[in-house]
């Protein structure tokens, strides 16, 4: 890949293909960190940023390493006839320019350490525990099924992210791990990519009796069924059925599909313990036990339900992901493995930096006014989520917002049905709603699409739920913003607040920075000097 000139005809002098090398030479990475091309200057083909760089197989301008893997992958698939057979290979060094030239696609390449460690610190890739893989550059240095790449590419999925190409290989390795990355940065797809794989694979040669293999845990109805519908998508064509089981739906159908023969299990701990208890499945060939948003399950009144599941299971491979982690939950994951990885990308229990905060002072009083303000404004960026504190305010809110700016606004909560719950978040994703407002049912681990926008209208009860709520904001890097209405009735989370404010370079209101409960913890050994008064 060589650097472009969109004056000077003539390439400059070349870089090497490895990407390795382009890393020390300080090529770009991911077509984010390039900027936007100026007028006459050469645009990537790809994503149409500023093309400073030349692919060296085609002369295309390109913005980073990831699009001119895009470049290549895309020509590489038009030279494959319609029906090739599972066998045939694209050319090494088209399919994906992470990879030197090697007919076995069986594993990664082998790194030197001095690489890996280059790679990791270049993407903030942080990782404790033994004989820890190498991260990946390529989807196809996995050994994955060629179906599975072809519904990953079908998906979208053209270059792993940071957390992707730690956590895949390593649990394609059969270890278990605590994940910790933004939100929105591709966790879901980074543990159900080598669930899909491993259980694709073992289907192939043990196919009877058909009994589930793996199990992943939720803390909502809602996420269960994202996390099942990315599932089926990335697993179409393969050995590989789901199973989705939480409440709200006819136990009876649930039981049934897990009957008929399914390889994974998606669902809240509370209706598999119904199943488990009440119904005649089991889970004794489960080989891997997911939780995501793990914080959530291991703190609150799940997680002696996730321990009742876990100790029915003969030690699993465990896969535990959220976008914040606390000590006590890897003290408790060091208990559940002895041997387990923990992987954090960036900065931990810190909001994405891809979102924008927008602290405003405000009275509860007023709250209602500064949001209909808000709305009417040209700083409305539908479609948005407005989360409130209880399902009262909720619905309440919802009705006043249709009412007062005659935007479409509807709630969702834990109170109502599962049905009207799907028939709000279809409304939304497709446009016919603008604003949902949500109590923390929404906060975790939803994957909403389009949404670019958050207030947060009340406080949640603690600085790691505001973290997974306006991360609802971005997704994969993007940009977004979120608005919170703070005040003194949020006393406990002002120093916290704060303190997320000032990470991420946001401007901290002179109200919220003056609050006497702005107090922050004093650092160890310093006492503040005492007055001394004349005599």
């Amino acid at each position: 890949m060589e650097n472009g000139n969109g004056n000077d005809p003539c390439k400059s002098s070349a870089l090497q293909e490895d990407v390795y090398q382009g890393i020390d030479d300080g090529v770009k990475v991911n077509s984010k960190d390039q900027r936007d091309a100026l007028v006459g200057e050469p645009k990537c083909v790809i994503c149409g940023r500023y093309g400073e760089y030349i692919c060296d197989e085609t002369d295309d301008d390109i913005c980073s390493l990831e699009c001119k893997q895009a470049r290549l992958f895309r020509i590489s698939n038009s030279l494959l006839p319609v029906c090739s057979s599972s066998t045939q290979k694209l050319l090494a060094t088209d399919e994906c320019f992470y990879v030197r030239d090697s007919v076995d696609r069986s594993g990664p390449p082998s790194l030197t350490c001095d690489q890996t460690e280059l790679l990791r610190n270049k993407l903030e890739i942080n990782v404790k525990g033994d004989a820890v893989p190498a991260p990946v550059l390529a989807f196809s240095s996995c050994g994955l099924p060629e179906k599975l790449l072809q519904n990953m590419e079908t998906a979208g999925y053209v270059m792993p992210t940071p957390v992707q190409m730690q956590a895949i290989p390593a649990a394609l390795d059969g270890q278990s791990l605590l994940v910790s990355a933004d939100t929105g940065s591709g966790k879901t797809a980074s543990f159900l990519i080598p669930i899909i794989s491993l259980c694709a694979k073992f289907r192939q040669n043990f196919s009877n009796p058909r009994k589930p293999l793996a199990v992943v845990l939720a803390p909502t109805r809602e996420l269960g069924i994202q996390v099942e519908d990315q599932a089926k998508l990335l697993g179409k064509g393969l050995p590989f059925k789901t199973a989705l089981v939480v409440g709200g739906d006819p136990i009876a159908r649930q039981l049934y599909r897990v009957q008929q023969g399914v390889e994974l299990i998606i669902g809240t701990p509370g209706r598999l313990i119904d199943l488990l208890i009440k119904q005649d499945i089991k889970l004794d060939d489960v080989k891997i036990f997911g939780l995501d948003e793990v914080d959530c399950m291991l703190q609150r009144g799940f997680r002696d339900q996730v321990m009742q599941i876990f100790t029915a299971l003969s030690q699993p491979q465990l896969l535990m992901y959220s976008a914040t982690i606390s000590q006590d939950v890897e003290k408790i994951a060091s208990c559940m493995a002895s041997d387990i990885i923990t992987v954090s990308i960036g900065k931990p229990n810190r909001p994405s930096k891809a979102v924008k905060q927008l602290a405003i002072w405000v009275e509860s009083k007023q709250k209602k006014q500064k949001l209909f303000d808000i709305l009417r404004s040209k700083h409305f960026m539908p479609p948005a989520v407005v989360y409130v504190g209880s399902r009262t305010g909720a619905d309440l809110l919802s009705d006043a917002i249709t009412i007062t700016t005659g935007i479409k606004a509807l709630s969702i909560h834990g109170a109502k049905s599962m049905k009207e719950r799907r028939k709000t978040m279809r409304s939304f994703l497709v446009g016919e709603v603008s604003v949902v407002v949500s109590t923390g049912i929404l906060g975790r681990g939803m994957d909403l699409l389009g949404v670019r926008q958050v207030i947060v209208f009340d406080m949640p009860n603690s600085i790691k739920e505001y973290v997974h709520q306006i991360g609802r904001a971005s997704r994969l890097g993007e940009e977004g913003i979120a608005i919170v209405f703070v005040n003194e009735e949020d006393k406990k989370l002002i120093p916290n607040l704060v303190d997320s404010l000032k990470s991420s370079g946001a401007v901290i209101p002179r109200e919220l920075g003056n609050s006497r409960y702005n107090v922050a913890p004093m650092p160890s050994g310093k006492h503040p000097k005492k007055r001394k008064y004349g005599g």
